[in-house]
């Protein structure tokens, strides 16, 4: 039973931990071609102009802004749905198990968001106050991948449940403070046809390929209302019902009897299936598809195509900053988010967590303790996916800034990780703790 408990976070921290090694080399590939002889090719690749046009209305845009604002929107769908797990199924479904990471996750997001205002000394890079927010869950879990055995699944989904909860709240930060002018025939638009799609879900009315054009629809009504249209994601991940319409031992039960009428309907030599194989089959494809909870369904379908192929993507068209742009940066800024995530989310997340131990609020999940919950608060500071994005939200009408937030980021980030991977190698396994 444990192990069919644990075996979809085993799976999904391997997925992510992979996902955190081909973030690195995009990096790392963006930064070496932005810096290349071929750079020109590097800006001109995501500058180029694509989209649509139809009669007298048109949506053309920067091939960056598809990946930012579009294919990103996917990967906030993504999130959507692990945080709707989490707070139904997860780690954040009681009060119990969800006060630990939430102590820790209010650390991570109000410190290093109090010490960017400490350490900030102007008004046009204080909009960057949400950048060392969000913590990298991918790259974070690469790194405790590389110390192998020496860190305990305990560890991975403390790290997996804060910042989860670090993610929830930058959406919010995003909808609230980082989107323009609000339109709100479009908003309202958008808004009844999610509650439609609510009520679709609570009468077990859900259709994959429906969402599908629903959620372009919403995407495309939160662009036009001025609210950044990866919000539209998020929300259209809540309205999927987590439910599945059959119970396990009825989809057994029905797989027997197929299987049965199958085996009676074998005629030897015969190439092709006969009519009453196809119903049998289609009956068996109808059965797979109710015994499934369809937010499960559509996060198992969706991760691997978000980790291997959109957050490296994203990584790639974002990360390149040139070493000529190095005379205008703002080493202010690059201070002031570095240390935001370096210091910063180490201090939160370590001293909150241990706060809701000293006020007997919570105690430590098995397999933690002090030293690696110091660690896994280093590796926190690690938030290059989500603290790239704000600050392109942020900064997006000054590429001086912009790149100074994304120095800021790496260095932070390396910092973290650096500094994390070194606490967690000197913590002991879980089987040493056990004996």
């Amino acid at each position: 039973m444990q192990k069919f408990v644990i075996s979809p976070m085993e799976k999904f921290i391997k997925i992510e931990s992979f996902s955190g090694i081909l973030l690195f080399f995009a990096t790392i590939i963006a930064l070496v071609w932005a810096n290349s002889p071929l750079g020109h090719y590097y800006e001109s690749l995501w500058s180029y102009k694509l989209g649509i046009q139809i009669s007298n209305y048109e949506l053309i845009k920067p091939l960056i802004l598809w990946i930012n604002d579009g294919l990103m929107a996917i990967f906030f769908f993504l999130i959507g749905l692990e945080i709707k797990r989490e707070l139904t199924v997860g780690e954040l479904n009681t009060t119990k198990k969800a006060i630990f990471p939430l102590f820790a996750a209010v650390g991570g997001v109000a410190i290093p968001g109090l010490l960017f205002f400490l350490l900030n000394d102007s008004p046009e890079t204080l909009k960057g106050w949400a950048i060392p927010m969000a913590t990298d869950i991918a790259f974070s879990l690469a790194i405790i991948k590389l110390l192998g055995d020496r860190v305990g699944l305990s560890v991975k989904i403390f790290l997996t449940a804060f910042a989860i909860v670090d993610d929830l709240v930058a959406v919010m930060i995003i909808a609230l403070f980082y989107s323009g002018g609000i339109s709100w025939m479009y908003l309202v638009t958008a808004l009844v046809i999610l509650a439609v799609m609510f009520l679709l879900s609570y009468l077990d009315l859900f259709s994959k390929y429906l969402h599908l054009l629903v959620g372009v629809l919403v995407w495309w009504l939160f662009l036009k209302a001025g609210i950044h249209p990866t919000i539209a994601g998020v929300l259209l991940a809540f309205v999927v019902p987590i439910e599945r319409k059959i119970r396990l031992d009825e989809f057994t039960a029905s797989l027997d009897e197929i299987s049965l009428n199958l085996k009676k309907s074998i005629v030897p030599g015969v190439a092709l299936l006969n009519k009453k194989q196809i119903e049998h089959i289609d009956n068996l494809d109808d059965w797979l598809y109710e015994a499934q909870s369809p937010l499960q369904y559509l996060e198992h379908k969706l991760h691997d195509w978000v980790a291997y192929i959109i957050m490296p993507i994203f990584a790639l068209s974002n990360a390149g900053v040139t070493v000529e742009s190095m005379d205008s940066l703002n080493y202010r800024l690059i201070l002031s988010i570095a240390a935001a995530l370096f210091v910063g989310k180490s201090i939160g997340i370590y001293f909150l967590s241990n706060l809701a131990i000293w006020t007997g609020a919570s105690k430590f999940p098995d397999g933690l303790n002090r030293k690696k919950v110091l660690g896994v608060s280093f590796l926190a500071g690690v938030g290059f996916t989500m603290s790239i994005f704000i600050a392109n939200l942020a900064f997006n009408d000054n590429q001086a800034l912009l790149d100074s937030a994304k120095v800021g980021i790496i260095i932070g980030s390396l910092l973290s990780g650096i500094a994390g991977y070194i606490v967690l190698s000197m913590a002991g396994s879980d089987k040493k703790m056990a004996s």
